[in-house]
C-alpha cells in the first residue's frame, strides 16, 4: 500500500470513531498501520496514529539523546521527532522519497516515528496474535506487544505506549519545551 493509501484508509478510520462507532468491539478485527524497517514488518494500533507526514528536516535541540533528531511545529505543537532505527539500535540507512514521520499519541503526548516506509493498514483478530519471546533480562521487551503472522510476513506489533520509559518520557516533555522556546 502506498503512504497515500494508508493515509486515506487512516482518515476512514478516525472518521468511523469520530462518527461514534466503536472500532474495537467484541469479534471485530483491531487495526494496525504497519511500516516497515530495516527490512522487517512492524505495526502499531491505528487508533494511537494521529497522521502520516513525509520525512522533513527537524530543528535539532542540543543535548538529546542520539536516538531523538529534533523537533517540529505541528500546527503549532512542538513534536518530538524520534528516529526508530535508531531507538532499536539498528544500523542507520540514508533517507529515501518513502521515509516518513508517523506522528503517534504516546501516553498523552504526541510523538513523531521516523520509520523507512508506510506498508497498509491490516486487520487483526485477538487469535491472531503471539506473546512476544521471552528472552529475560538481556533483551527489553516491554514495548513489544505481539507477534502476528500476515500471509508470509511476521509483523512485530509494537506498543507505543511501554516504547518509552518514564525518564525518556520527562527527557521528550523536557526537548518540547526547550523547542517551543527555540520556535517562539
Amino acid at each position: 500500500m502506498s503512504s497515500k493509501n494508508a493515509v486515506v484508509a487512516l482518515e476512514g478510520q478516525k472518521n468511523a470513531q469520530a462518527g461514534g462507532h466503536a472500532l474495537t468491539e467484541p469479534g471485530m478485527d483491531d487495526q494496525y498501520l504497519t511500516f516497515t524497517l530495516a527490512d522487517e514488518l512492524y505495526g502499531v494500533d491505528i487508533l494511537k496514529v494521529q497522521e502520516i507526514r513525509g520525512w522533513s528536516g527537524v530543528t535539532q535541540i542540543p543535548n538529546c539523546p542520539p536516538y531523538i533528531r529534533g523537533v517540529v511545529n505541528l500546527r503549532g505543537a512542538i513534536v518530538p521527532i524520534l528516529d526508530m532505527r535508531r531507538r532499536f539500535a539498528m544500523e542507520e540507512t540514508p533517507f529515501t522519497p518513502y521515509t516518513v514521520v508517523i506522528v503517534v499519541n504516546v501516553q498523552g503526548r504526541t510523538v513523531g516515528l521516523v520509520v523507512d516506509a508506510v506498508s497498509d493498514v491490516v486487520n487483526l483478530k485477538e487469535d491472531d496474535l503471539r506473546p512476544p519471546p521471552d528472552f529475560g533480562t538481556a533483551i527489553d521487551n516491554t514495548y513489544l506487544r505481539a507477534l502476528a503472522q500476515i500471509g508470509e510476513d511476521m509483523v512485530i506489533l509494537l506498543n507505543v505506549d511501554d516504547m518509552l520509559r518514564s525518564s525518556e518520557l520527562l527527557a521528550v516533555d523536557k526537548i518540547r519545551q526547550t523547542g517551543s522556546e527555540t520556535h517562539a
